[in-house]
């Protein structure tokens, strides 16, 4: 009976792979003409000629991050059909396809690389290797992410499969992937970061002949807005603006004489007493400038002065109550609706009321997270993340 061969590997404990790096990943430095980089990578923007060739300059310095590579008999078996596109080349970039480009442009002949088989599991597994590896590290734009989830539904058929490996619901697929629905020139402006990811919700529901149209206006519209003097504050609806008060000059004081009315008073007229006594005013001549004109006041008789009273306390005059103002929502607008929803919303708790309201709206958190993920662009992603830790 023959004896089996047995490998000294084996007998010293360590793993033995029928195809390396099956179980653990290899570190290896491959020439550039035996990798080629996986047709499925989102990413579409590498930088320019320039970019590139100082990026591989730098990379013959010092390489901090391999890219990542699977075999090609490990590719093929998940994408027969690849097999053109891989040609002779014995491994797949997964991911790293900067690092490989920028190595060609700069004349490297070989690049960093982790031979890691466990990425080429499955279709799933390796697009989600793809796709996580430049959205953890922000290397891709909106549009790139977008086309990384698409090209999931696509090789994994269809949104139910995607959303089944991520755990998600179908929405949030297809929340990832309306920014496909854009026209090109748009997406091209989302990508550049001149088309906000805010702006764009109203765009991708129109018909593809109207987006651009659409775009151009509300960016006239602004640009009209800015020219445009500021107008000057008016008075809520249904007040009429007050009249500036006019200038009245004062009447020039008369010299005068005041002289009580020395008439006897009969007996019978003694009831009429407790009116004030009447005055005759009587001009005189105006003084001289510097002397102080003359007058004679003759003293009433006590009886005839009337007991004082208390001033009456006369209420100010407080005109019309203005109605309350009416506002016009702005529902074809979004983001100018929620502003004055909270605007009017000053309380945090009624705030907080709102955000759970239209968390249900939406149909729960994850597709809540959905919308803002195709609603923020990278930075804004990246601070929303960071303060939800710092605040949890």
């Amino acid at each position: 009976m023959a004896g089996r061969r047995t490998s000294l590997a084996s007998l010293a404990g360590a793993k033995v792979d029928d195809v390396p790096g099956r179980s653990d990943p290899l570190l290896l430095h491959l020439p550039l003409s035996k990798l080629v980089p996986t047709r499925f990578n989102p990413r579409r923007n590498f930088g320019t000629e320039q970019d590139l060739l100082e990026f591989g300059q730098r990379l013959e310095q010092k390489q901090l991050q391999p890219a990542v590579v699977v075999s090609r008999a490990a590719y093929l078996k998940l994408w027969p059909e690849e097999d053109q596109h891989v040609g002779d080349a014995s491994y797949v970039i997964a991911n790293g396809e900067r690092r490989y480009r920028g190595s060609r442009a700069a004349g490297r002949a070989t690049l960093a690389v982790v031979h890691d088989e466990e990425v080429a599991t499955s279709r799933a597994t390796f697009l989600d290797a793809v796709l996580s590896e430049n959205t953890d590290r922000e290397d891709l734009d909106p549009i790139e992410r977008a086309l990384g989830i698409q090209t999931m539904v696509e090789q994994l058929g269809g949104k139910a499969k995607v959303a089944e490996y991520y755990s998600k619901s179908a929405g949030w697929v297809t929340q990832q992937t309306r920014l496909l629905d854009l026209v090109p020139e748009l997406q091209a402006l989302v990508s550049s970061g001149e088309l906000p990811l805010r702006e764009t919700r109203e765009l991708y529901g129109l018909p593809p002949e109207q987006q651009v149209p659409a775009w151009e206006a509300r960016l006239a519209a602004r640009e009209s807005d800015k020219a445009r003097p500021r107008a000057a504050r008016t008075a809520p609806a249904g007040v009429e603006a007050a009249a500036p008060p006019t200038p009245v000059a004062p009447a020039p004081a008369e010299p005068f004489t005041a002289v009580k009315d020395l008439e006897p008073v009969g007996d019978g007229e003694r009831a009429a007493a407790a009116s004030p006594p009447s005055l005759t005013v009587v001009p005189t001549v105006v003084a001289p400038a510097g002397e102080q004109a003359a007058f004679t006041a003759v003293k009433a008789e006590p009886h005839d002065v009337p007991e004082p009273r208390a001033e009456q306390q006369l209420a100010p005059d407080l005109g019309e109550v203005p109605e309350r103002r009416q506002i016009k929502m702005p529902w074809a607008n979004g983001a100018e609706a929620m502003k004055i929803v909270f605007r009017e919303l000053t309380k945090r708790d009624q705030r907080a009321q709102a955000l759970t309201q239209y968390v249900e709206c939406v149909g729960g958190l994850e597709q809540m997270a959905g919308e803002l993920a195709s609603a923020l662009d990278r930075e804004e992603r990246a601070a929303l993340i960071q303060a939800l830790k710092s605040t949890l």
